[in-house]
């Protein structure tokens, strides 16, 4: 299978390790395809994978691990919390994903915030693992590094829980 990239404003050759700020969209064709009746029905046509694709699939795949609280800074959690409470709004999956996506490979960047008490580097052995499982699986492309950073860890007190306030001896 042959993976080619559209040209865009911003097409690149090889992935590098994404590095802050945003760059211009740009989609990935898997297959060249090619046309004429006699060829496969699976081989007339194009396939393209558009690089939020795989921002998405990164973001539910790292939240399906145990001990992921949430992804994404600090702000970027504000403005997302806010917009989770607007009626009509949804959950943005892609929140704390950084993609670069090349013609045959791609590399992510996921910021997370996990929950108190769990083992920060195997959370971050099991995000790293779902995520190019399923980023591969689901897209084809061969996924080169997966780099997390850990932005916070959430204390159960955040949640408003008072057990641990009622609990103290008088």
């Amino acid at each position: 299978m042959t993976t080619q990239t559209v040209p865009t404003a911003s097409t690149r050759k090889d992935v590098a390790a994404p590095q802050g700020g945003k760059a211009a969209p740009t989609t990935t064709a898997l297959s060249g395809g090619v046309t004429g009746a006699d060829q496969p029905a699976a081989d007339r046509g194009r396939t393209s994978i558009a690089d939020v694709v795989v921002v998405k699939v990164a973001g539910i795949a790292a939240r399906e691990i145990p001990g992921v609280y949430d992804m994404g800074g600090g702000l970027s959690r504000t403005i997302g919390a806010v917009r989770d409470r607007v009626p009509g709004g949804r959950p943005n999956v892609g929140r704390g994903v950084k993609v670069e996506v090349g013609e045959r490979q791609t590399a992510i960047d996921l910021d997370l915030v996990v929950e108190y008490g769990v083992p920060i580097t195997d959370v971050a052995r099991d995000v790293r693992e779902n995520v190019i499982s399923a980023v591969e699986r689901v897209t084809g492309l061969d996924v080169v590094e997966v780099n997390v950073t850990i932005n916070d860890v959430h204390l159960p007190e955040e949640d408003g829980d008072t057990a641990t306030a009622d609990s103290r001896v008088e």
